[in-house]
């Protein structure tokens, strides 16, 4: 398939010059890590929203984990919350990523937004990311009425790798049974490990097939092309019963597309409420790579609408 005949034109030309990730050794992480902190040191927000980070108890035995917690300034009472991961192929970024998302978000909602400082692989591989975002989300839960939160609205969420870590969070949280949670929102998550979909094998921009098998090995480790458990990639889950109402989207040039439409079918033949979203001619991770494009706008708009909608319930 020739992705540049199909790809948007006015994301053609914002994405122009732009560079790919097209694979990437360990060795290259520190740098790729600084760039991408360097970059978001530079992003402006606005004086709407105040943000605090906690140190809140990690998974046993492992560190504790850090949670910024966005909420529109002069905001009372209890407010409906998103608990949000950030993406990066499991090796890159921060909580900072969620910044500018919830700067938007927060006001314009009237929402609480807590993103998750998870580690990163390979210096901490599946599960340790994983139970980082369930100890955070628990603590978050077990003290929201603290943190202005109802508890009853609280959803979770997660763009690309974090939206693979959000789908595997429903299904941690499904099965130990510790606490319930509102509703999940998956920004093209990266779900399936086996890489053996049409679309998995697209030379496509931004992230291409080899940087996605590089960011599984570094997740998985010694679990990589074996017997992988769901809640490391969450296609592989056989019973999606009993969990929280979905939203997913994607773009038709993403490498993910065929992993996260079939997610969404098979959430749907499970009795999962799912809206599907997809984008014709938008490679991964348009909507914030390309802000000002028209597919951009409709995709936050389109999130928008179902977050209201999941937070009025």
């Amino acid at each position: 398939m020739d992705a540049s005949a199909l790809l948007d034109p006015e994301i053609a030309e914002a994405l122009a010059g732009m560079p790919s990730f097209d694979g990437f050794t360990p060795e290259q992480l520190p740098a790729l890590r600084a760039q991408r902190e360097a970059m978001l040191a530079q992003v402006q927000l606005s004086d709407a929203v105040e943000r605090r980070d906690l140190t809140v108890p990690g998974p046993p035995g492992a560190p504790d984990v850090v949670i910024r917690v966005h909420r529109p300034k002069g905001a009372a009472g209890l407010l409906p919350a998103l608990y949000h991961m950030h993406g990066g192929g499991y090796v890159l970024g921060s909580r900072a990523m969620d910044d500018l998302r919830f700067d938007r978000w927060c006001p314009a909602l009237s929402c609480v937004g807590i993103s998750v400082e998870y580690r990163l692989a390979p210096e901490t591989p599946y599960p340790g990311p994983l139970e980082d975002c369930y100890a955070g989300l628990r603590w978050v839960y077990e003290h929201a009425a603290d943190l202005g939160i109802d508890r009853a609205r609280l959803g979770i969420g997660g763009a690309s790798a974090g939206g693979g870590l959000a789908s595997a969070l429903a299904l941690l949280v499904r099965d130990r049974a510790e606490f319930p949670i509102a509703f999940q929102l998956l920004i093209y998550p990266m779900l399936d490990d086996r890489m053996t979909t049409p679309s998995s094998r697209w030379e496509v921009p931004v992230w291409t097939p080899r940087s996605n098998e590089a960011g599984w090995r570094a997740y998985l480790g010694p679990l990589f092309g074996g017997d992988v458990p769901p809640y490391a990639a969450a296609a592989r889950a056989a019973d999606l019963r009993g969990l929280p109402p979905a939203y997913l989207m994607v773009g038709s040039l993403d490498g993910f597309l065929d992993e996260d439409v079939d997610y969404a079918m098979r959430l749907t033949h499970a009795g999962v409420p799912a809206d599907l979203r997809l984008y014709a001619g938008a490679p991964h991770g348009f909507d914030g790579l390309t802000p000002g494009t028209r597919l951009a706008r409709l995709a936050r708009r389109d999130m928008e609408e179902w977050l209201a909608r999941q937070f009025a319930a």
